[in-house]
């Protein structure tokens, strides 16, 4: 007589295929958790830098925008009295204004120069060469690009005011004049800063399908009209993505305006940025800057969430 012996059913819950998969669910995240080290081993000295450099200042800044505090003292907690006598200070709403001024003028021409530029990369200047030209003001710092314009700018020696003089117009207090100083100032950091965001936009347009340009030509659409229906539609991501890059750096203009007018003329140019550095440096009122810089922390939270939330920065039409 045959003995038959009976195998174990897989479905019925047999023991063989349960302990393979239980091993290879133990294998599945041993594995997900040694990338995880991995990930975090890397990751590890940007998030030190980002802890002490960013978070730990920004917290105490904070703190010491409730008290009254100077280098040689220590800090003394008066409340809202900071931020009370800021909402009392002309010097305060005069600098909001400047740099409000400052920041309109910037970003309408840099946008504007800059999408023209990133329209003649992708369509004219195939050349890398010329790309990568485009880029050079972004390489040089703000303060030599500053002193750079200022000596070009100059009232008496500049050679601009040169060219001007020849055509037979009359010179321009560049610098010197309230009614040009922050013109001139937003004109300097546009020139340095148009180049790298033409290669914002210019990332933008290469990701756009080509055989959408195609289509157009076909349907008989004119230039203006696939800029209008398709360039700008599908590239709204980028472009909210800039406006909220160069408006954030546009309030923080500082140094531009620190090596050449130091705030002046009167008060033309005394952007908010500057008037925190005197405040704080200058006067040794700490917690006054610290409650300015706060205020100003929460006006570009501000900005940036009306422009992602408006514009639709976070949506694509590409889908």
């Amino acid at each position: 007589m045959t003995t038959i012996t009976k195998l174990p059913d897989p479905v019925a819950g047999g023991s063989k295929p349960q302990h393979r998969g239980k091993t290879l669910l133990r294998a599945g995240r041993g594995r997900r958790l040694g990338d995880l080290r991995i990930a975090l081993l890397f990751i590890a000295p940007a998030m030190i830098g980002f802890i002490f450099f960013y978070v730990v200042p920004t917290i105490r800044g904070v703190y010491l925008s409730f008290t009254e505090y100077n280098i040689l003292g220590d800090p003394e907690w008066v409340g809202l009295d900071n931020y009370t006598a800021i909402a009392q200070d002309p010097l305060f709403w005069n600098s909001l204004a400047v740099t409000g001024q400052y920041v309109l003028i910037n970003i309408a021409l840099q946008t504007a120069l800059a999408l023209g530029l990133a329209l003649l990369m992708h369509r004219v200047a195939k050349s890398t060469l010329i790309r990568g030209a485009l880029l050079l003001p972004y390489l040089m710092s703000n303060v030599i690009a500053a002193l750079l314009w200022f000596w070009m700018l100059d009232y008496q020696i500049g050679v601009v005011n040169q060219f001007i003089e020849w055509a037979g117009l009359p010179r321009v207090a560049f610098f010197g004049s309230e009614e040009w100083a922050i013109p001139t100032q937003a004109l300097i950091n546009t020139w340095r800063h148009m180049g790298y965001t033409a290669l914002l936009i210019f990332a933008g347009l290469q990701a756009i399908p080509g055989h959408l340009y195609e289509v157009a030509k076909l349907d008989g659409a004119s230039a203006f009209q696939t800029f209008r229906k398709i360039t700008i539609p599908l590239l709204r991501p980028v472009l909210v993505l800039v406006l909220v890059v160069t408006v954030i750096g546009s309030f923080q203009v500082f140094d531009t305006v620190a090596v050449t007018t130091q705030g002046g003329p009167v008060n033309a140019t005394r952007v908010i940025q500057y008037y925190i550095y005197q405040r704080a440096f200058t006067e040794s009122d700490f917690g006054y800057g610290s409650a300015i810089a706060v205020i100003l922390f929460l006006i570009l939270a501000l900005v940036a969430f009306i422009q992602m939330k408006f514009l639709k920065g976070n949506e694509s039409d590409l889908d």
